[in-house]
């Protein structure tokens, strides 16, 4: 069983955002269907490793609110121009409680029709949201893109291999990848040249010769 991760928090003290930010440390609250949403504060170097590691769809622990509690790293706000994290929100999770997340698509594996048959391969989905108690909720969800050995090949979200107690929020058909063929643009063809109505540039010089008005002496 993959060992969770844990972040360390404290109730924010008193000061402004920009203040705490410059001293390395982040703005952030938590929240919950069980719990007050509370204004917190963590090392910034700390969140951004972790962040790093978990993203938005793994279940870390926070400590240094009493009880250690199980979140979600729910929503980031980042600077637009610079980059930088400016504040985090935590969903805590209650004992119990499933939870619904979007979970990415890793694609492994080579695919047999890729590589000798030349097809593409076309990356229908690339994440799945399934509804699964937090203790068994992948970092990610392995597609295994091997099985597509021949050009008609398909990977539905039946064939994926999902936690236990996943429910998914989509029909088991859905196609997650397939096998694509480059098809060539057929030529027009070249419309035909009446050669009856060019005129070279002597016909027309001799022509316009013949046409000019005489002028007498």
């Amino acid at each position: 069983m993959r060992r969770m991760l844990t972040l360390a928090v404290r109730k924010r003290s008193t000061g402004k955002a920009q203040a705490l930010r410059a001293k390395g440390v982040l703005p952030a609250v938590i929240y919950g269907r069980s719990e007050t949403s509370t204004p917190i504060e963590v090392n910034l170097k700390d969140f951004d490793k972790l962040f790093k590691a978990a993203g938005e769809s793994t279940v870390i622990e926070l400590s240094g609110l009493g009880e250690p509690k199980q979140a979600l790293i729910h929503d980031i706000d980042m600077d637009p121009v610079t980059g930088a994290l400016r504040h985090a929100d935590f969903y805590v999770i209650e004992k119990g409680q499933k939870v619904t997340v979007s979970v990415p698509l890793s694609f492994v594996g080579v695919s047999a029709a890729v590589k000798d048959l030349g097809g593409i391969l076309v990356k229908v989905m690339h994440e799945l949201e399934i509804e699964v108690d937090p203790s068994e909720l992948p970092h990610e969800i392995e597609v295994d893109i091997s099985a597509l050995a021949t050009l008609d090949s398909q990977v539905k979200i039946a064939d994926l291999t999902l936690p236990k107690s996943a429910v998914l929020q989509l029909d088991g058909d859905e196609l997650v990848a397939m096998i694509d063929t480059a098809k060539d643009e057929p030529e027009e063809p070249a419309a035909p040249v009446d050669l009856s109505a060019i005129e070279t540039s002597v016909e027309r010089g001799k022509k316009e010769e013949e046409e000019a008005p005489v002028e007498e002496a």
